[in-house]
């Protein structure tokens, strides 16, 4: 049967569960090893995908459908899973579950309670995932010790140690050491009051990883082992990375301090020793890059990192395709909409992603038109590609109030509009157009040329499309439908041929996007962006290698 690894978090949230488990999973890959990752999610939310992107980040897109938690996406760009619906679930999905089955009276008139009803099915759903050909599944408990919303998963991650068996269930807890400045000392003490919390549920740490912002000493180490009961060496440190790009070192950081040896002792796995030259070959370009190069992000959800997650991860990969490093202008569309497009000069290229709502568009539209107006390389996604399409209906086909339907419903000009099976829709969770749909390539067309292939896969999650009727309008003066689903019936990708690269698509193609293989797009996109940048400044600097770097 399928070994069990529960991650679980300490002291504060946002220490980064997610990455961890997501690390550790791509080090055991390496090992050989075949794993599965799961992220439990103890809102009462059946899914995020209601969910504000302020309030919870992005929503990760699986190809099967399913709306899920951002973290699913570091699983996938750290190791070579495909995630889906059963890797994701939360207390709303528990607690659905559960009554439904007391409505159909499958507890034979038993009272139904957290324990045993609520923990078995959180166990049920644990070891969907417990197959034949899974050696590790690696589950990340969302929030932090001591929540009330937690204890139900703790104490059923508790009772399948005691269920499966000690040498195949081993317990990882993520904590916080914080340095107390005006102290000047590191301080365990939150550490310890941490593992106090699950050693009073019964779950005692196998390793302790410890984000710090400054190097453990000796003495500390040896502390937090003395009052957590673990042993010196089961202490990790996991210092703060110096730039957000550089979370793809955490695998060599674990790996140096033998992480991966441990839970192979632990859990009595059969394997060989870490093989990671591709994993190697990626950081070299990250962490010292030839050349950099500037993209401009137009989005309604720039206040929180998360929100576009997925998109940032995705440019970074195509920095490394390109051996150059990608800063990003993060910029509201609101700002741009107030006070104009100039704001957005100076920028190598512009992406416009997703969202919904009426907020922020018009600032979208004018960063568009300035990109296209200006042949500054642009890359459009689902809500970029349809303000793309407003952008160009009203200034290029003369249709001065173009907009889309979900925006104003009686515009003489709805280029966008409401595909026909979401018509008669009314409940708004997991009811879009969701996951992996096929989308020809039309031969000659630079999405053709990024993907070598004339038919792709890309998930989506969108209620709206490009209206057929004025396919004809923009095709006369100049767009070309790049993409189309089977059959030519949906627009799924749009360019102008006579532009430097302006490609916009209705899919998401950042969320397959990972760093030693990046989304063909966002390579093509940034390869661009950089042919821009060295159109426009001149070579001024010798990057490594001797290979020219650009101002």
């Amino acid at each position: 049967m399928s070994k069990h690894i529960f991650v679980s978090g300490g002291v504060v949230s946002s220490l980064g569960k997610g990455l961890t488990t997501a690390a550790i999973g791509m080090v055991l890959e390496s090992r050989g090893l075949k794993v599965c990752l799961q992220k439990i999610d103890p809102y009462l939310n059946v899914d995020p995908g209601t969910m504000s992107p302020f309030q919870h980040g992005e929503v990760f897109v699986t190809d099967d459908g399913a709306e899920t938690d951002l973290d699913l996406g570091h699983y996938e760009r750290f190791t070579k899973t495909r995630t889906d619906q059963a890797c994701n679930f939360t207390t709303g999905q528990i607690y659905s579950s559960v009554l439904n089955k007391e409505r159909r009276g499958d507890y034979l008139g038993y009272t139904v309670q957290v324990i045993p009803h609520i923990t078995n099915e959180i166990k049920e759903h644990i070891l969907r995932l417990d197959t034949a050909d899974i050696d590790v599944v690696l589950t990340e408990i969302g929030g932090v010790a001591g929540d009330i919303e937690g204890m139900p998963f703790l104490e059923a991650i508790r009772q399948l140690r005691h269920d499966l068996g000690r040498h195949n269930v081993m317990f990882i807890h993520l904590t916080l050491v914080p340095y107390i400045r005006a102290a000047g000392e590191i301080k365990s003490k939150p550490t310890q009051t941490s593992v106090r919390q699950l050693r009073e549920i019964g779950i005692q740490p196998d390793l302790l990883i410890c984000r710090t912002e400054r190097p453990l000493s000796q003495e500390i180490r040896d502390k937090i082992a003395l009052f957590c009961n673990v042993e010196p060496d089961a202490v990790i440190e996991e210092l703060d990375l110096a730039h957000p790009y550089l979370v793809y070192q955490l695998p060599c950081v674990f790996v140096k301090q033998h992480v991966d040896d441990r839970i192979v002792q632990h859990l009595q796995l059969k394997c060989r020793e870490p093989e990671m030259d591709e994993w190697m070959a990626m950081l070299e370009p990250l962490e010292n890059p030839s050349h950099e190069v500037e993209i401009a992000v137009v989005g309604k959800y720039i206040g929180l990192q998360d929100s576009y997650k997925s998109i940032y991860e995705a440019l970074t990969h195509g920095g490394i395709a390109n051996d150059a490093r990608v800063i990003y202008r993060k910029m509201d569309s609101e700002e741009i909409e107030a006070d104009g497009a100039a704001m957005i000069e100076g920028v190598d290229g512009i992406l416009v992603p997703g969202g919904f709502g009426e907020r922020g568009i018009e600032g979208k539209v004018l960063a568009i038109q300035y990109a296209r107006e200006n042949r500054i390389p642009f890359l459009g996604i689902c809500l970029g590609m349809q303000t793309a399409a407003i952008e160009f209906a009203r200034n290029v086909c003369g249709l001065n109030v173009a907009n889309s339907a979900e925006f104003d419903k009686d515009t003489p000009h709805p280029v966008i509009a409401l595909l026909d099976e979401q018509a008669n829709v009314v409940e708004m969770g997991g009811t879009m157009r969701l996951g992996a749909q096929e989308c020809r390539l039309a031969a000659g067309s630079k999405a053709r040329e990024a993907y070598g292939n004339d038919a792709i896969f890309e998930r989506h999650r969108h209620r709206y499309e490009f209206n057929n009727e004025y396919r004809s309008r923009f095709e006369a003066e100049g767009m070309a439908f790049s993409g189309l689903s089977p059959g030519g019936k949906l627009v799924e990708v749009i360019e102008l041929p006579e532009h430097p690269w302006f490609v916009a698509v209705q899919f998401h193609p950042e969320f397959k996007s990972r760093p030693t293989e990046a989304d063909p797009l966002f390579r093509e996109f940034i390869a661009a962006a950089l042919r821009n940048r060295q159109a426009v400044a001149p070579a001024c600097r010798t990057g490594r290698g001797g290979r020219e770097s650009l101002c």
